[in-house]
């Protein structure tokens, strides 16, 4: 048996959950917690905090376009600011680093990260030059409008532009609820309201202790919904940290929760 563990390296990375019971038999979590040296005020701009910036172009110190930073065929870097926490996705591992500002002034601490085995080398090749690029920013600047623009400066002169697709915080209205989920290899055969004869994900609810060894493991549940970023890989099991949110306006025959996918902590391919 293939095992691939998203091996997690600091305290901001190591899940914290609770076990309070909400809805539909699925226990909440608590969101991780925070390790910084960073001095600084302790949360973001709201502009920044409340959308998710894809990268839309690299430049050099000369202002030439800078070769490597977006690969052909996948998805551009996509950067999170979370109260104190910078995290990059679209690599094979989850980067992250505590980041400061003050005024224009942008700090970011020295980059962490999951350890999941990636075979793809050039995405892996991505992934070390952003953890070496991350910790020389120097500044940022924001332009509002109907796409929202980001410009990350580097001590070297290079920079990052960036636009901004709003989180699922903002589309629907506040944080989500975290949560745990272990999505079983296959799906199976269901049906529920209007859908007849669906392919549904096999889940059940993990929970952790705060030292992030596995607490509890609920039943497994037919899962009615799909998890949005998420890509079911069949005979392949993954253990998913998500944010549940609730929908505002539910459609007919719809969940009144959306599932939204974080980061993959755990894979394994079935026998």
């Amino acid at each position: 048996m293939l095992k691939i563990l998203s091996v997690l390296t600091l305290s901001s990375l190591v899940v914290a959950c609770a076990t309070t019971q909400q809805g539909a038999g699925m226990p909440s979590a608590a969101p991780p917690s925070a390790s910084s040296s960073a001095q600084a005020p302790t949360k973001a701009p709201s502009p920044l905090a409340a959308y998710e910036w894809d990268l839309a172009n690299a430049y050099d110190a000369g202002g030439q376009a800078a070769a490597g930073w977006k690969l052909s065929g996948k998805p551009a870097l996509r950067l999170n600011f979370e109260n104190r926490n910078l995290s990059v996705k679209n690599l094979c591992n989850v980067v992250g680093a505590a980041y400061a500002i003050d005024g224009s002034n942008l700090r970011v601490e020295r980059v962490i990260s999951t350890m999941r085995a990636c075979a793809d080398n050039e995405l892996m090749a991505l992934e070390r030059k952003v953890a070496t690029q991350l910790p020389t920013a120097k500044s940022y600047s924001l332009k509002s409008g109907a796409t929202p623009q980001l410009t990350v400066q580097f001590a070297d002169g290079s920079r990052w532009e960036l636009t901004g697709t709003p989180t699922a915080s903002t589309q629907y209205g506040g944080p989500g609820e975290r949560m745990f989920l272990e999505v079983a290899p296959e799906r199976v055969a269901c049906s529920n309201g209007v859908m007849k004869d669906a392919q549904c994900l096999r889940v059940r609810v993990v929970t952790y202790r705060e030292d992030g060894v596995k607490h509890r493991v609920g039943a497994w549940e037919n899962f009615y919904n799909e998890i949005e970023g998420y890509t079911h890989e069949p005979g392949i099991r993954n253990v998913l940290r998500v944010n549940r949110f609730v929908r505002q306006n539910v459609p007919a025959d719809a969940s009144r929760h959306v599932y939204v996918l974080d980061m993959v902590v755990e894979s394994e391919r079935a026998r």
